[in-house]
């Protein structure tokens, strides 16, 4: 490839590892893709890694995609990070972290969210001020935590980061975020598009510590430090995008947004579950994270704690295969093995009922994608909704859901939500769309295109349709009526 042509690079870093995507920014071609591991620890509802390693991780992986990729370095001219969101970084004198991050997955914030969550004028106006009822993921609630157990790190604390933002400091020099990782703060306004004084005043938190806001996640932060070109082996007029959050990422590479498809909703089956579409509908629903997208328009989202993870921790314990499984029948399993968010249970444990003598482990293992899909699916409805759409309406119940993430790629998960759903699936060809969607920013950064428009063009969301098979009420109906009977009192 001539060292004229350019090619942007597209981070996922993600909970488990780091990802780094060499696209041909003029033809979106995926020339190359370098993977690096991330480390979780903690139990009993930690859940922490230490941001110094995601930096060592998309080091490696853009190193690795680069040589695979074949291209001069030469030929490399803009970089984007996609992370995962509502992440805590406290930063110390130099820029350095004080302590691990606390991750979107760590529940022991429950009761600072359920604190917060009573003042503002409690629950109902939270939605209208920030897009979200503050729950544990959120990091408002990491830095209440902070605050009440670790003062001295929260005093010492000289900068607060999102991960994103952390990694696109490192790389540019400049402390910068995207409206759509700042709305899954709950410091941020999606009516005002900037920080929110009173929920700072409320948390303590010196708006002095946080990133300037930039338009977009294509916005141009900077260009690469010299300490970051030399690490990556690359030039230093690489230009740095202002990035964004992973299920941001993923709507650009899916080419939903404004220059896209609106109100298409996806289900996004990984660590996390997730369903979201991209709307120019502020949403204000309460049991939905209401984030602002990238590209200014919005990006309503209901997730779920306990995915794949969760299911392939089943099939470990049954001693079968993840594939290896049937439908659950009269057995209920709600894998909620790290608590839960939506529904929001942060204490719960996972729960297995209906077993009988002749119960086979397959059927328990389906019940585990069974419980796990329709916690996601149960969001869907209000969804819409939050879109400005009637869920009854046939042209919009018809609508396909858009299916991605790890578990698109398996025949359980991808049987399991068809037959809960009752809907035409479309599952995207392309297999790293949090990526994909980052390469886009990061051509957006250096050309001034919008992303979404970029990656339709490219063409990244282009896949399979799956039409539909009839619902299967009888499994959705017992499983709803369990989680009802024992989120009382087996699940808080």
């Amino acid at each position: 490839m001539p060292a004229s042509r350019s090619v942007v690079i597209g981070v996922d870093s993600s909970t488990q590892s780091a990802k780094a995507a060499a696209v041909d920014a003029d033809t979106g071609e995926l020339l190359a893709l370098g993977r690096a591991p991330h480390t979780v620890t903690g139990s009993a509802g930690a859940r922490e890694s230490d941001p110094d390693e995601w930096w060592t991780a998309l080091v490696a992986a853009v190193r690795a995609a680069v040589r695979e990729a074949g291209v001069p370095a030469a030929s490399v001219t803009g970089i984007a990070v996609a992370g995962q969101q509502h992440g805590l970084v406290t930063l110390g004198p130099g820029g350095r972290p004080l302590r691990p991050a606390l991750l979107w997955n760590d529940t022991r914030s429950a009761p600072q969210a359920a604190a917060l969550a009573t003042r503002l004028g409690g629950p109902a106006s939270w939605p209208a001020r920030t897009g979200s009822v503050p729950v544990a993921s959120m990091t408002a609630a990491k830095w209440q935590w902070l605050r009440e157990h670790e003062p001295h790190h929260a005093d010492a604390t000289t900068g607060v980061r999102l991960p994103h933002d952390h990694l696109t400091e490192r790389l540019s020099g400049t402390a910068v975020t995207d409206p759509g990782d700042a709305s899954g703060t709950c410091w941020y306004g999606t009516a005002t598009g900037a920080y929110d004084p009173d929920v700072l005043d409320l948390i303590g938190l010196d708006p002095a510590l946080l990133p300037a806001v930039a338009p977009s996640g294509a916005a141009r932060a900077g260009t690469l430090t010299p300490a970051a070109a030399e690490a990556l082996g690359l030039p230093r007029t690489v230009a740095v995008a202002a990035g964004t959050g992973d299920n941001m990422a993923a709507a650009v590479g899916l080419g939903l947004g404004g220059a896209g498809l609106l109100d298409h909703p996806v289900v996004s089956l990984g660590t996390s579950g997730t369903v979201f579409a991209a709307t120019r509908t502020r949403p204000t629903a309460p049991g939905l994270a209401g984030f602002a997208a990238t590209d200014g328009t919005y990006l309503p989202l209901g997730c779920t704690l306990n995915c794949t993870l969760a299911v392939d921790r089943f099939a470990a314990l049954l001693g079968l295969d993840r594939e290896d499984a049937a439908p659950g029948g009269d057995v209920v399993v709600l894998p909620y093995l790290d608590g839960e968010r939506t529904p929001d249970l942060p204490h719960a444990a996972g729960l297995v009922t209906g077993l009988r003598h002749d119960t086979e482990p397959r059927a328990v293992l389906g019940a585990a994608y069974e419980g796990a899909a329709y916690t996601v699916l149960r969001a869907l409805d209000e969804l819409l909704a939050a879109c400005g759409l009637d869920p009854a309406d046939p042209a919009v119940r018809d609508r396909p859901l858009r299916l991605v993430g790890g578990g698109a790629r398996g025949r359980a998960w991808t049987d399991t939500v068809r037959r809960l759903s009752g809907r035409p699936l479309f599952v995207p060809a392309a297999d790293e769309l949090v990526a994909l969607g980052a390469a886009a920013l990061a051509a957006g950064a250096v050309t001034g295109t919008d992303p979404v428009a970029l990656a339709t063009g490219w063409g990244t969301g282009a896949g399979e349709l799956l039409p539909p098979v009839p619902r299967d009420e009888e499994t959705w109906d017992r499983i709803a009526t369990v989680l009802a009977a024992a989120t009382p009192t087996l699940l808080r």
